[in-house]
This record gives structure tokens, sequence and C-alpha cells, in this order.
């Protein structure tokens, strides 16, 4: 078996209780495509699979980085193509699940090989960003790379950071690095699956409710916790996920109880526009309605359909 399942989509729409359905139905294992579930100790605000639920359905690159690690697309591409190995090798099929586009386009299509993250050159700039501002800092990067340049907001601080880090390691433009030699992508079949909400208005509500949700179960507790550890610092990449950056400025006394919750959900359905948005510029996906009741058998169907199911036992015929 060697096909694999991409199942994409903005955050809160359903992937995750649908990748369990697939799997208690389907012989796979699910391979977390989400920047955020790689970190320990970041479970509440970002939805993090239960252990209960990680026990029923195997799933891969989940709590693989502590909060003050970095990690990229390289290092997630590596990762996957070994965990879709290891369920290859298992006879089993590698359903990959999450919002991540960067590290989905990465895995399917390679990159080119960028110098790793250097500490201190990331401390240096993350310094400059706090003193200067975004704007200085995105002029920057116009001026050493005016093609990336258009395609990172100034207040997207992790991409811009990483680009200027980048230009200063290696003395060349991202773009022109990227236009050289390449890692590879994937070589095996790849199936792609786009869950959408029908209803944008609905989502944004069910994001507020997921919010509300996330408070109840403890939430602000979880970034007290980590603001206690030593070397945790609202800089981190692990910090800036949405909904821990704003408990961690009510935390701090910058904003009250009542502006962080309306932060948090606007970062939220912010968030999920920019991952539809991404969606729109993939090629090959399918896309289905997270409401409709017959989703399941319809990926079924499509996996069938695409030869990489065709047994009887499995129901599909």
């Amino acid at each position: 078996m060697s096909g694999v399942v991409f199942l994409m989509g903005p955050t809160g729409v359903g992937k995750s209780a649908l990748a369990c359905a697939l799997a208690a139905s389907l012989p796979c294992e699910i391979v977390s495509v989400d920047s955020a579930l790689i970190y320990r100790g970041l479970d509440i605000g970002t939805a993090k699979p239960n252990p209960l639920t990680r026990a029923r359905f195997a799933h891969h690159l989940i709590d693989i980085r502590d909060v003050g690690e970095s990690y990229s697309a390289a290092a997630f591409r590596a990762d996957a193509r070994a965990a879709i190995a290891a369920i290859h090798a298992r006879g089993r099929l590698a359903l990959l699940v999450g919002g991540t586009g960067l590290y989905f386009r990465a895995l399917e299509h390679g990159l080119a090989e960028l110098p790793p993250a250097d500490p201190s050159v990331r401390a240096r700039l993350a310094a400059e960003l706090a003193c200067e501002g975004a704007e200085r800092l995105h002029a920057r990067l116009r001026a050493a790379d005016p093609t990336l340049a258009v395609r990172i907001h100034p207040h997207d601080p992790q991409r811009l950071l990483r680009a200027l880090e980048i230009v200063a390691l290696s003395g060349q433009s991202v773009s022109g690095l990227r236009a050289r030699e390449r890692l590879p992508g994937l070589q095996q079949p790849i199936v792609k699956v786009a869950l959408l909400p029908a209803d944008r208005r609905a989502l944004r509500q069910r994001l507020a409710r997921r919010f509300d949700a996330m408070l109840a179960r403890g939430l602000v507790n979880e970034v007290a916790a980590l603001r206690e550890r030593g070397g945790v610092t609202a800089t981190l990449p692990a910090l800036r996920t949405v909904g821990y950056r704003d408990v961690w400025r009510y935390l701090e006394g910058e904003i009250d109880r009542a502006a962080m919750i309306e932060r948090a959900v606007i970062a939220t359905a912010q968030l999920a526009k920019r991952q539809m948005t991404w969606l729109r510029r993939e090629s090959g996906l399918v896309s289905l309605s997270a409401d409709d009741p017959t989703v399941i058998e319809q990926i079924q169907r499509l996996l069938r359909d695409r030869g990489i199911f065709n047994t009887p036992k499995l129901g599909l015929e």
C-alpha cells in the first residue's frame, strides 16, 4: 500500500473527528499536519486529540517538540516522510490531517534546501522587530527579496523573521534559493480532500463556542503554567498560536477578559479565512461539505475510485 490521503481544511471545521471516523472504518493511521500540535504543553488551545483518542487511533507528529524549540517545513517534510514510510511498511494507509498549508505543500512538492534556524540570529532579529517595528523589518525584506515580501504580511512575525534569518545566514534571497535544487516531494499517489464549511458565518459561531469551551476546560491555567516555566516568552513561535497570545496578554494585564475573548475569536476566524484562501490555490482538490452526513461514504468511494482500496472486506465494493 503506497497511497497517501490529504485531509485539509480550515480550523474548527471538524477534520479531526472525521479523521477518527475514517480510522475506525479503514486501515489507516493519522499523521498530524499542524504547526501547533507538535508542541508539548499546548493541549487545550490547540484542540489536541486527547490521550484516549490517540490510544484508540494511531497518531503521529504530535508532542514532538518542546515549546521552546523551533520547527520548520523542512523538518516536517522529513518527519512526515519517515512516518508515511513506517505506516506503509505496516500495510496501512497514511491519512495526513491538518490545516498548515505550507507543510502540505512542502511534503507534496518538495522545497529548497534552506539554512537551518540559528537561535542567535533569530533572537537578534526578534529584538530588532520589537525595537524598530514590523513595517521597518518588512521594508528590509522588500529590499532583499521583493518577490517573497509580496507574499508575507508585515504582521506575520514568524514568516517575516524566518525570511530575514535566511537572508542573514545565506546572503541570498529566499526566492533565489528556492529556484535552485529542491528536496523532492512525495512520489506516492496522493488523494487530496478539502473539508469546507457550508456556511462561513456558522463556522465563526462554532469557533466562538469552541473558544468558550477551551476556557471552561482550563486554557487560562494552561497558559499560566507555560508562563511560569523558565525561558518561555510570548515571542516563541509556539506561543504565537492563535488564542495563546491573547491569553498571554490577558495574564500580563494588557487586556481584560472580554477583549481577550474577542481578539482570540477574531484571530481564529482570520486564520480560517487564510486557510480557505490557501486551499483555493491548491490543485487536484476534491472539496466536500463538512455538514454533509454522507461525507465519510464519499471519501471511501473516492478512495475506491482512485484505486487506494478495492477489497471487499473493507465494505467499499
